[in-house]
């Protein structure tokens, strides 16, 4: 699992079968300092989470089976929104 901020919105209407029903945003993980790292990558949401929130992301099966998907195992999910950040205390 990893940061990200969720930057954006992804509306698609013409898609997979299995992800019908998912809300996707453009999320981009964060560094340690808050900073932008790699490329935004579209995530499903199962959390409510909205632009410029600070979210958790799980990838892999780990992401399918957190999808709630009744189809999990053979869908095309990567990535999913697990949680809304509220604080984060990093000590240094």
């Amino acid at each position: 699992m990893f940061l990200a901020k969720v930057r954006g919105t992804v509306v698609s209407t013409s898609k997979d079968a299995r992800l019908v029903g998912c809300k996707l945003l453009v999320t981009q993980r964060l560094g340690i300092d808050g900073e932008f790292v790699g490329q935004p990558e579209v995530s499903i949401d199962t959390v409510g989470a909205g632009v410029g929130e600070t979210v958790i992301i799980t990838k892999g099966s780990s992401a399918r089976y957190a999808s709630n998907n009744p189809n999990a195992a053979s869908s095309p999910i990567d990535a999913t929104i697990v949680g809304i950040v509220d604080q984060i205390e990093i000590e240094r």
